[in-house]
């Protein structure tokens, strides 16, 4: 009966040494949160939201176009407020993983149903755009040229065998292609 004392001691220090444990994990970088205890990063699901304006599609917005005009240049409005009818707001947003956020606004204003003036923060050309959304490929190509070091270790190729000539005329067998017989 000596061990049920030895027991209840083995059971009450389990949970300290558990607790204990889990301190001991000084070396885990903790800076990002979205991370599973630093080591583990989750998956995270392309987000695109909005219009995507570019310096070429802005440059077709003029004053003196009409809604239809600017809704067929710029597409829907994300926002179109009832309260202020004179103006549309585009919103467009980008999340990617491996990819920086990106956010952008341009602000239609409308006097009489035609483009009085537009706000917008300097916006890319379409090749900067892609450039800016491009993963990274994380492969590493060969080098494109072998050193002669490198071809000196390359292994032989098989030597050809001589073909044997047929007599003329004459046909070769060649097995079934099948498991049947002929």
């Amino acid at each position: 009966m000596t061990q049920t004392p030895l027991r209840r001691v083995l059971l009450a220090l389990a949970p300290v040494v558990l607790l204990t444990a889990c301190g001991s994990t000084g070396n885990v970088s903790w800076s990002k949160p979205e991370t599973l205890f630093g080591l583990l990063e989750p998956y995270r699901v392309d987000v695109v939201q909005g219009n995507v304006v570019t310096q070429e599609v802005m440059a077709l917005i003029q004053p003196g176009l009409g809604r239809a005009q600017v809704r067929e240049i710029l597409g829907t409005p994300l926002l179109a407020d009832p309260f202020h009818a004179n103006r549309w707001d585009y919103v467009f947003t980008i999340r990617r993983q491996g990819v920086a956020d990106q956010k952008r606004t341009i602000t239609v204003f409308f006097e009489n149903d035609v483009v009085a003036r537009f706000d917008t923060a300097e916006l890319p050309s379409e090749n900067e755009f892609v450039a800016s959304i491009a993963k990274p490929l994380d492969r590493k190509d060969p080098p494109a040229n072998l050193t002669p070091e490198q071809i000196a270790k390359l292994p032989a190729p098989p030597q050809a065998q001589p073909v044997a000539q047929l007599p003329q005329g004459a046909a070769r067998a060649y097995p079934p292609l099948e498991g049947g017989s002929r």
